[in-house]
């Protein structure tokens, strides 16, 4: 069976989470269980806090780079702007503080696994390319966070889903729908996707950008 696995880290954007989480979950019910869509920290089982005060998810499992399927990254909510001296937790003192933590070293290992695709929602890419694992590599992010994104040495897109192999990623937070759904197209067809698109009555947006190979 196949795992996607979503990195829960203090601060995470709910909806980068909720959203592709049920849409890869229907879509799994369309293919007879074929995907295992779990919840998980690298620091194992248990409540993680959002940046949305009040609203924690569970890790169930701790996260394992080297399992096949897909690793999704979520981005991180709270104020665009604030002092962080004063304890104001904006997104990119959030962001940077996954950059830097434990959960780098195993999706640095997941992107050596040859089984896995690492999926990004919103900020997500951005973390990812804070810790130097993106350099080079096409991707996608908010919108207000594209500059950021190409300073890292990133070939930033602006488009809503960017594939670039076993690297996916999604633009702003609503995007996870559209990501996911992309996945069901892309690896298991059109008609689990459709599916899933006529169980939610949503349609996917944009032109998936594809890097060159």
């Amino acid at each position: 069976m196949l795992r996607a696995q979503f990195v829960l880290f203090d601060g995470f954007d709910p909806l980068d989470v909720v959203a592709p989480f049920e849409v890869l979950s229907a879509g799994s019910g369309f293919l007879g269980g074929k995907l295992a869509v779990e919840l998980v920290s690298a620091d194992g089982p248990g409540v993680v806090r959002s940046g949305n005060p009040g609203l924690t998810l569970t890790a169930t499992a701790a996260f394992d780079p080297d399992a096949s399927g897909y690793v999704l990254v979520p981005g991180a909510a709270g104020p665009v702007d604030g002092d962080p001296d004063t304890g104001v937790e904006t997104i990119p003192v959030l962001l940077s503080r996954f950059a830097s933590g434990d959960a780098m070293p195993l999706l640095r290992r997941a992107f050596d696994n040859p089984d896995s695709t690492v999926v990004t929602i919103c900020g997500g890419s951005l973390a990812l390319a804070m810790a130097g694992l993106l350099e080079g590599r096409t991707a996608t992010t908010h919108v207000l966070g594209i500059d950021l994104l190409e300073a890292t040495g990133t070939n930033a897109v602006r488009a809503r889903v960017v594939d670039d192999g076993d690297l996916i990623s999604g633009g702003g937070v609503t995007s996870g729908l559209d990501v996911a759904l992309y996945v069901l197209e892309r690896d298991f067809g059109s008609h689990t996707a459709h599916a899933v698109e006529e169980l939610f009555e949503y349609e996917r947006r944009g032109t998936t950008w594809k890097a060159a190979h």
